[in-house]
């Protein structure tokens, strides 16, 4: 009895372990700003896709909110933070959406199964990959009104990085996949 006790222990902190790692590589992939057109494009959907298929749905699901709690305590990970504010204030602003949107697309990202069928799984990513936007841009919607252009603001200047990120977690799937094992 104590060894399983001891072995359910184990299990948990390696799992809070890993939760915590991929959430400092979320924070690192939000910081980083790679010029791109139309806009700068930062790696935070690349890392979140990853999350989802190396973690699976489960673990994938609480480390990016995990990341999310880091970030509404005030911890600098987002990616306009600390310059556009910190914490709940930024959270809650016009990014919410999006933010809630990796929770989603992480959670869809994992229950997904692979194959070595390159363009069943470029669909499979473009689904998940595309809650972050339905979200993102209804929180917009409602944040600056329906009247504004929010396709054009909350989704357009960001789609070519997306598929450029999409496409690298196509051909990388399988290398991807395999992470898995170690968790």
């Amino acid at each position: 009895m104590e060894f399983v006790k001891s072995f359910k222990q184990t299990k948990l902190i390696k799992y809070m372990f890993i939760a915590l790692l991929g959430s400092i590589l979320l924070a690192l992939s939000a910081k980083i700003k790679i010029p791109f057109y139309p806009v700068p494009m930062t790696m935070q959907t690349l890392v979140v896709l990853c999350i989802g298929i190396c973690f699976g749905w489960k673990l994938g699901m609480v480390t990016i909110s995990l990341y999310l709690f880091e970030g509404i305590i005030g911890m600098p990970v987002f990616s306009g933070t600390p310059e556009k504010g910190l914490g709940i204030v930024y959270f809650t602003g016009p990014t919410m959406g999006y933010l809630i949107g990796f929770i989603v697309t992480g959670f869809v990202a994992g229950k997904f199964n692979y194959d070595n069928n390159l363009i069943n799984n470029f669909f499979k990513l473009v689904f998940a990959t595309s809650f972050i936007y339905i979200l993102g841009m209804l929180w917009l919607g409602n944040l600056i009104g329906w009247d504004k252009p929010i396709f054009t603001l909350g989704a357009q200047p960001f789609l070519l990085a997306e598929l450029f990120k999409i496409l690298i977690v196509t051909f990388a799937l399988n290398q991807i996949k395999k992470f898995r094992k170690f968790i």
